[in-house]
């Protein structure tokens, strides 16, 4: 089978390199892939909300499965699109319709459909520059923390937890009224704060059946300590200690059987990955937000966990047909560590060159933010490579990844020390 991913971070490098080792595999191609994907497939350097490029190349390369990794196209109904030509629409999309894909583009619409099928999560509240003054109002009638969210996509960075009051209403007016975040705050939740300690669970859904991937937890403030600014994730271990038989059972019983069993109710057609951003809140679940793609860098924790063909696991869910099939995960821990640019999430640099590269032993590096440029690996991105290593328990297979680290040099590079400080 030919097979195409969309995407050009560490997330598609992971999902390539585990495709790559299928029997099933005929020719993949990554689209636009980094330096990374280049050394399991063939990168085609178009953008993937360009459609109809990607219909041109779909053709020409006998394409049977197309897997859609970042949030973006699929927002833009990328699988919408398949199915309405008449060329394409027999082709399996991995990834959900547009409507379906709402669940991660639009808060407000993931909140209405956790009331609706009583799936636990915060108490909320949306507003639009229209009705700002209700929103003070609103966040006067909360305990602090505060957390604001835009209600669109904004690349990881539209969540804001603020301890005073006045900050949250001067943050609520730059959000609605000045668009802090562009058209993605021209609507604006409002939650209570929920105490807790984060993980993510992310299953493969055909829209009946499903399979549970591992579970993992992500590591997201640029600082160590969980301290400064937000980034897309700066590290990831897998599985969490804390998530245990009991915990995981109630995952599946209130959060993901009434998520899969909703989109059925509703009517509403989804074959892919669902993410479940969790926070476990005296010992039980509440959802703090879905995501309609495998997260960053969770996906370089939680691929390599999987035993299984999951080329073959996405075949399946491409045909409906998941309910046939089991999923295998390895035992052993697996951990990765984000190595940045020198003032990212700020702004930084592109175009360093990294070397040690080739010294990596024991661990996988998956590329994130990278190219090749007269023949040599360079940063092209503010997240560049993720380092993964397998052990025994997540400490040890941090400790072959940080052993890793020091092999590799690119001007600036930044990196968190306490990835698993929290466990």
């Amino acid at each position: 089978m030919n097979v195409l991913i969309l995407g050009s971070g560490g997330r598609e490098h992971a999902i390539a390199w585990k495709i790559a080792q299928s029997k099933l595999l005929n020719k993949l191609f990554i689209a636009p892939g980094n330096a990374g994907t280049l050394q399991v497939g063939t990168n085609i350097d178009i953008n993937p909300t360009d459609f109809n490029s990607l219909k041109k190349i779909v053709l020409e390369n006998n394409i049977e499965l197309v897997i859609v990794g970042p949030e973006d196209p699929l927002v833009k109904g990328v699988h919408d699109f398949f199915l309405k030509d008449d060329e394409l629409k027999n082709i399996a999309v991995i990834g959900p319709q547009k409507y379906a894909a709402q669940l991660e583009g639009s808060k407000e619409f993931a909140k209405e459909f956790m009331f609706r099928h009583n799936i636990p999560t915060a108490a909320y509240k949306s507003f639009t520059k229209a009705n700002l003054k209700e929103g003070y109002t609103f966040l006067e009638t909360l305990t602090p923390p505060y957390v604001l969210k835009a209600d669109g996509l904004a690349a990881g960075k539209g969540v804001l937890i603020l301890s005073d009051l006045q900050e949250a209403k001067n943050e609520l007016t730059e959000m609605l009224a000045n668009e802090k975040f562009g058209a993605a705050s021209s609507k604006v939740v409002i939650e209570e704060f929920l105490d807790g300690i984060e993980l993510s669970c992310f299953v493969l859904t055909d829209g009946k059946s499903y399979v549970n991937l591992p579970n993992a937890k992500d590591y997201k403030r640029i600082g160590e300590g969980d301290k400064g600014l937000n980034t897309g994730g700066m590290g990831a271990v897998s599985p969490v200690p804390f998530a245990n038989n009991e915990f995981m059972a109630k995952v599946e019983e209130q959060v993901i059987k009434p998520t899969i069993d909703g989109l059925q109710k509703d009517d509403i057609p989804y074959v892919g990955f669902i993410f479940f951003g969790l926070i476990k809140v005296e010992n039980e679940p509440k959802v703090i937000e879905y995501n309609c793609r495998m997260g960053d860098p969770e996906t370089e924790v939680v691929i390599p966990r999987v035993k299984s063909d999951f080329l073959e696991l996405l075949i399946a869910a491409g045909k409906k047909e998941l309910g046939t099939k089991t999923i295998e995960f390895k035992n052993e821990s697996a951990c990765t560590v984000m190595l940045v640019s020198g003032g990212y999430p700020d702004a930084y640099e592109k175009g360093k060159e990294i070397t040690g590269l080739n010294l990596v032993e024991n661990s996988i590096a998956f590329h994130a933010g990278t190219a090749t440029k007269n023949n040599k690996v360079v940063t092209n991105g503010g997240r560049v490579i993720a380092i993964t290593s397998y052990g025994s328990d997540f400490k040890e297979a941090l400790k072959q990844s940080y052993q890793n680290i020091k092999k590799i040099s690119f001007d600036k590079m930044n990196f968190r020390k306490d990835i698993g400080f929290d466990l």
